[in-house]
Parts: C-alpha cells; sequence; structure tokens
C-alpha cells in the first residue's frame, strides 16, 4: 500500500496524500517511471488509496481487506488497466473502456482506470480519449504511466498533473555517466556491452556536452556551427539515434537542476548544467526535448543526416 513508499517517494507520497485528504484530487495523473522499478507497484498502491472508503494508506490499518486483494488479482469491478497490444494502445481498447466506465460506480464513488505505457498512445487512440480524459464523469480518475514523459503526446500531457518518480540514491552512485547512458539508451545488453568497451565512449558523450553547450551559449551564431566532427563520432543512423536520446538525457539534468533535484546521468558535468540551468527556463528545456524528440523519429527513416543536424540546430536556436 502507499506507505510502503514513503521513504523512497516523500515528495509525490505526500503531494498524494494531502490531495486526497484536502479533497483536492485530479481528474487525471500521468506518472513517469523514470527507471523506478516499484513503479507498477506504486501506481496500483495509489490506485487502492484512491478507492479506498476509509482513505487508509497501509494494511495495519484495514486488516484483512476483500477490495485490496481484488485489485491485486486485476478483479475489482471499478479498477480498468489498459496495457499496449503489441506496439500501441489501440483505438478500440479505450472505445471500451469509456463504454464500461459510462455507467456509476457500484461500489463506492470512485472508478479509476490506469494506462500503462501512455507514450504508445498514437494520434487516432489518443484523439478518442482526449474529451474523456479532460471532462470525464464525477468520480472517475485517470492514471497513465510511462517511462520517459517526453516521449508522451502533448495533448495527453497537456490534460493531466503531472508527477516523476525518483530512484534511490545509492543506485545512482554506483554508476558512473557511461554506465547510466547505457543503460538509458541502448535496446540489449550486447549494445551496452559494446558501448561501455568502446574506447571512444567518453569522447562521445564529452562532445554531446560540448555540441549543446555551444548551441545554447552562442544561439544565432550556433548556425554555422559545423556538424562534421559530431557526424564522424556518430557515423550512421543507429549512433545518431543514440546522440540524440543523449542529448534528451542532457536536457533532461539541466531541468533537474533547475528543479533542485538530484542529477540523474550528467552529474559529472554539473558545471556546465549549473550554467546553462541560469540561462534557459523550463519551458524552453521542455521544448528542446520536444524537438529531440520529434527530430530522432526522422532518424529511421531515409533523411541526410547533415541536414538533420543542421535542422536540430536552427529549431534549438529558435525553440
Amino acid at each position: 500500500m502507499l506507505d510502503e513508499f514513503k521513504s523512497e517517494q516523500p515528495i509525490i507520497y505526500k503531494l498524494l496524500y494531502n490531495s486526497i485528504n484536502k479533497n483536492k484530487i485530479s481528474h487525471a495523473y500521468l506518472i513517469e517511471f523514470n527507471g523506478y522499478q516499484k513503479g507498477t507497484d506504486f501506481v496500483l498502491a495509489f490506485a487502492k488509496y484512491l478507492l479506498c472508503p476509509n482513505k487508509y494508506t497501509n494494511s495495519k490499518l484495514c486488516g484483512d481487506c476483500g477490495q485490496c486483494e481484488a485489485i491485486d488479482s486485476n478483479n475489482f469491478i471499478e479498477l480498468k488497466i489498459i496495457e499496449p497490444e503489441g506496439q500501441w494502445i489501440k483505438k478500440e481498447q479505450l472505445e471500451e473502456l469509456q463504454k464500461e466506465f459510462s455507467k456509476k460506480a457500484l461500489i463506492g464513488n470512485k472508478k479509476v482506470y490506469i494506462i500503462k505505457g501512455a507514450e504508445k498512445l498514437n494520434n487516432a487512440s489518443a484523439n478518442s480519449i482526449l474529451k474523456f480524459l479532460e471532462e470525464p464523469s464525477e468520480g472517475i480518475i485517470a492514471i497513465l504511466t510511462t517511462e520517459n514523459i517526453y516521449q508522451v503526446l502533448g495533448t495527453i500531457k497537456s490534460r493531466c498533473q503531472l508527477l516523476s518518480l525518483i530512484r534511490p540514491q545509492d543506485k545512482i552512485k554506483n554508476k558512473d555517466t557511461k554506465s547510466l547512458l547505457a543503460y538509458h539508451t541502448y535496446n540489449n545488453n550486447e549494445d551496452i556491452n559494446n558501448f561501455l568497451n568502446d574506447e571512444c565512449s567518453s569522447t562521445k558523450i564529452d562532445a554531446i556536452v560540448e555540441y549543446i553547450n555551444y548551441i545554447e551559449k552562442h544561439k544565432n551564431k550556433a548556425i554555422i556551427y559545423k556538424n562534421k566532427p559530431l557526424l564522424e563520432l556518430f557515423n550512421d543512423k543507429k549512433q545518431l539515434e543514440f546522440a540524440f536520446n543523449w542529448m534528451i538525457l542532457y536536457y533532461k539534468d539541466i531541468l533537474n537542476y533547475k528543479l533542485k533535484r538530484p542529477l540523474e546521468y550528467f552529474f559529472q558535468y554539473e558545471k556546465d548544467i549549473s550554467i546553462l540551468a541560469d540561462s534557459i527556463n523550463i519551458l524552453k528545456l521542455c521544448k528542446n526535448i520536444e524537438i529531440l524528440v520529434d527530430l530522432s523519429e526522422k532518424i529511421k527513416f531515409n533523411v541526410n543526416n547533415t541536414m538533420l543536424l543542421d535542422k536540430l540546430v536552427i529549431k534549438l536556436v529558435e525553440g
């Protein structure tokens, strides 16, 4: 139950605890797991708290509870969990959800639905649920989850209260920048091992930091920045895709610094990050991340790498 996460997620725990007890519940939450391995358990505990008629946060208070057992076994009538079918969450899944949730709750006065992998909502499925997400019937609460909030459609994010879980700091401190970046940007163990054993990996990370620093410090002058050194290091589409992922993580750490959160990836570059954090506002940081996510999708197609980087610089400068 929710109290089990009090020490690992103190900020979000307090926020959710107060909002429910003061009856100031949002109609929709988007929770970023952010590498936190117990994210799904946290969300289920939050759902239990929302649905509990006595607002209990631990099992010691309520004793034996058939409702919690039903939630754990995914058999509680007022809770619906939706997961991607294949690559995407399908429009039909959400239409069925709306049909089921058009009726009033039979147990208590709330109904909760959880959408796992909100980044798997494409335009068609997202459009089918936008109005339901923004203007639900009374007592209906949405919890959407994602590993990376910046991969979720803007139309979805704008309708939710955004929350980001944190990972226990001892796990972060025991990893260097190389292994953290590898863990978050490579798809399989072979890729990770190849990266960590690559003698140029540190050089590549330095190049990414220098590249973003130059763009942010020199603004319009950065448009004439020569992309050749970067293209020599990231010399194929797979490598360039990794480079874009690292740029996203770099901006995310600037955002972490701006919000007074611990750095997650580039803690060895804290001095650079602190300088940029003073000169870039939060909205611009979020916009830059969205630009990178959007352009990184184009790498998969037959796009000229030089032209793609030129476009990136222009978009980051114009914002």
